[in-house]
């Protein structure tokens, strides 16, 4: 491994080589490091510091067997466990920067975004510095660089958004939500990473794009391919669906095998109206259909409601109940 970083220091190391260091980092960091946030600068200084230590630390330990070929096994023994004492403490001290440099860098960085806050009923767009275009929806938040540095392209979004990103493969595109990362080389697609839903759904128009929490990649997907991560159950769920049909909140409304709950989650966001249940049977009911951009929340109410044997009430503080027998 040594010799492994003195050559990945130098530049001499092949891709698959590259992916091994990166493994070996990413499987050796602690839960709160964030080794891929850090740019490629920060990444040989820190990288520099490690493979220094690690030389200084071996050099050290050696020594006392160089000079002394002929101990006995007792002797042996003692420095073999000095040694060990050695490299403990290196390793502590390595521990220590790894925890640090990085927090120390995000917080450099988080300094430097822009905050863009997208307001209940409205939409806007946004072109980032490397040309990258952003559609960003009601209720959602966007983080992002004025100008992208480093060897990476990252923004943090909490909420749902369209991206249409340039392609530079020298520069992966990262879009961070919570403990979400879904990187890109050069592609679009849409991510609904809304509190009230607990979940993050990633959907591919054009191109591929990789998803990942802290530990693990959850999956690549390609064009018309949907990932749900459920952020409490820690679970994902990969399948095939039609992509324009979930990247209509531009304009029509699509509802594509969702069930009721769900449905209501997404009319309360378009609408900024509270929608209840008084039987909590109708929830799961299971339905799909498609909502014009000039329609009213009544009228899709009214067709909704017709699915699904059920009715809606308006209530005097402005909320709606659902009520009614249900789709069993």
């Amino acid at each position: 491994m040594e010799q492994l970083l003195d050559r990945y220091l130098k530049g001499e190391t092949s891709p698959s080589e590259n992916e091994v260091v990166e493994k070996w980092l990413i499987e050796n960091e602690p839960e709160s490091t964030e080794w891929k946030r850090l740019d490629k600068p920060a990444r040989d200084q820190w990288m520099s510091m490690i493979f220094n230590d690690i030389q200084a630390t071996i050099a050290k330990s050696d020594q006392p067997l160089l000079q002394r070929p002929t101990v006995h096994a007792k002797q042996k023994t003692v420095l073999l466990w000095r040694k060990v004492v050695a490299a403990a403490a290196i390793l502590a001290v390595l521990l220590s920067l790894f925890l640090y440099f990085p927090v120390r860098q995000t917080g450099q960085n988080a300094a430097n975004l822009a905050v863009l806050s997208v307001p209940v009923n409205q939409k806007k767009k946004i072109t980032l510095d490397d040309g990258s275009i952003i559609w960003v929806n009601s209720l959602t938040e966007l983080r992002y660089p004025k100008k992208f540095a480093g060897s990476t392209r990252e923004v943090y979004l909490s909420g749902e958004a369209y991206f249409d990103i340039h392609h530079d493969a020298s520069k992966p595109f990262i879009v961070h939500t919570g403990d979400v990362k879904t990187t890109v080389l050069g592609t679009a697609f849409n991510i609904n990473a809304s509190k009230n839903l607990s979940t993050v759904v990633v959907t591919v128009t054009r191109g591929k794009v990789s998803v990942a929490d802290q530990s693990r990649v959850l999956g690549y997907i390609i064009p018309n391919q949907q990932l749900t991560y459920d952020l409490k159950n820690r679970k994902e769920l990969k399948r095939t669906i039609d992509a324009q049909s979930v990247i209509a909140w531009q304009g029509d409304l699509y509802f594509d095998d969702i069930t009721f709950y769900n449905a209501a989650l997404l009319l309360q966001q378009r609408f900024n109206v509270r929608i209840g249940f008084a039987n909590t049977q109708i929830k799961s009911c299971r339905f799909s259909g498609t909502a014009l951009k000039g329609d009213n929340l009544d009228q899709i109410l009214k067709v909704i409601c017709a699915f699904n044997h059920a009715v809606f009430i308006h209530n005097a503080d402005g909320s709606i109940t659902i009520d009614g027998k249900g789709c069993n």
